[in-house]
C-alpha cells in the first residue's frame, strides 16, 4: 500500500464534516483503515509562507537522497547549510520529514503531493 502525504487548502467546514465522519465511523466500531496523512492549510498564503518553493525543492532533495544528512542535503542543493536547515526544521514541524537515530533527514511517505483547488484560492 502507497503511503501519501497530500498537502492542500481546506476550508474548516470540509474539515468538520471530515472529523465527524470518522467520529461516527470511531463510534460504531466501524474498521477505520489506514490513512494519508493530510497538511491542510486555511488559506494559499498560508501554504505558500509555510512551504515556499524552496522548501519544497528541500523536500524533494531529501526525498531523491533516500535520507542523508543535512549539510548533504545543502551540497547537493548547492545553498547555505543555515537556510537549508530551517527548511528541514520546518518540514519536520510539518510531518513531512522525520530524523533517523544517525541524524539523517529522510520523507516517511512513498509521494508527496499538493493540491489546490481553484474555488478556495484568495482574490488577487
Amino acid at each position: 500500500m502507497t503511503k501519501l502525504a497530500i498537502i492542500g487548502i481546506t476550508d474548516w467546514a470540509e474539515t468538520e464534516r471530515e472529523l465527524d465522519e470518522l467520529g461516527r465511523k470511531l463510534d460504531a466500531r466501524e474498521v477505520v483503515l489506514a490513512a494519508d496523512y493530510h497538511l491542510n492549510f486555511a488559506t494559499a498564503t498560508q501554504l505558500l509562507t509555510e512551504l515556499p518553493p524552496r522548501r519544497l525543492d528541500t523536500l524533494r532533495a531529501i526525498k531523491a537522497s533516500g535520507g542523508t544528512s543535512i549539510y548533504a542535503v545543502a551540497k547537493a542543493m548547492g545553498r547555505n547549510y543555515s537556510n537549508v536547515h530551517a527548511d528541514v526544521q520546518k518540514l519536520i514541524e510539518h510531518g513531512l520529514v522525520e530524523k533517523d537515530e544517525g541524524d539523517h533527514v529522510f520523507v516517511p511517505f512513498d509521494d508527496v503531493l499538493v493540491r489546490v483547488n481553484a474555488s478556495l484560492l484568495e482574490a488577487a
